[in-house]
């Protein structure tokens, strides 16, 4: 069980029997009557926001979320295909259940796979990952680095991010997943 005096930003509670976590909360006093917590809540299976509040002192369960961790194999019909790593066994997920990470998936990347009570609900990749570009402008003229801007350049996973001007096709870069921004490089 988890108080409501335990909570920060990250933790994850089950609320209504859904798996939640927790975005923003805030404790407030009220003149006479006890202290309330209201929170922002983000529902990890569908992504809707939550707002709740909660008396102070209330509890909410603890999910059971297991993570494990996978290699992705292929995508086939709007399926993506993962093994576990430990047993060989093949977990295929959605397109709505990869969300974003699809973006930056390419074969081999190991990830990790959030299971609530025996059923994978979502994908967790890694923070950095390295990508070959595979189309982007070439180098500009002089001058071109005044501005301090960028390039747009296609991943060899589809995606797209803002690169310097020195970048050219078949470099491979490190990306943070997170933001989808080029960090440097990679020789």
């Amino acid at each position: 069980m988890i108080s409501t005096s335990d909570f920060r930003k990250g933790l994850k509670v089950e609320f209504k029997g859904e798996p939640c976590e927790i975005v923003d909360f805030q404790h407030v006093k009220m003149g006479r009557g006890g202290a309330i917590v209201r929170t922002k809540m983000r529902n990890i299976k569908t992504g809707a926001i939550l707002e709740e509040t909660f008396r102070s002192g209330e509890k909410l369960e603890t999910p059971g979320l297991e993570e494990k961790a996978m290699q992705y194999l292929y995508a086939q019909d709007e399926i993506y295909y993962f093994m576990d790593s430990e047993t060989y066994e093949q977990v295929p997920l959605t397109h709505d259940q990869i969300d974003e990470a699809k973006k930056f998936l390419k074969e081999s990347t190991m990830v990790k796979i959030l299971y609530h009570k025996g059923t994978p609900i979502s994908v967790e990749i890694p923070t950095f990952v390295e990508l070959r570009v595979i189309k982007t402008d070439p180098a500009g003229f002089k001058g071109d680095t005044a501005s301090g801007g960028g390039k747009p350049a296609t991943l060899e996973t589809g995606a797209v991010v803002k690169v310097p001007f020195h970048i050219n096709e078949g470099d491979v870069i490190k990306v943070d997943t997170r933001t989808s921004e080029y960090i440097e490089r990679v020789k």
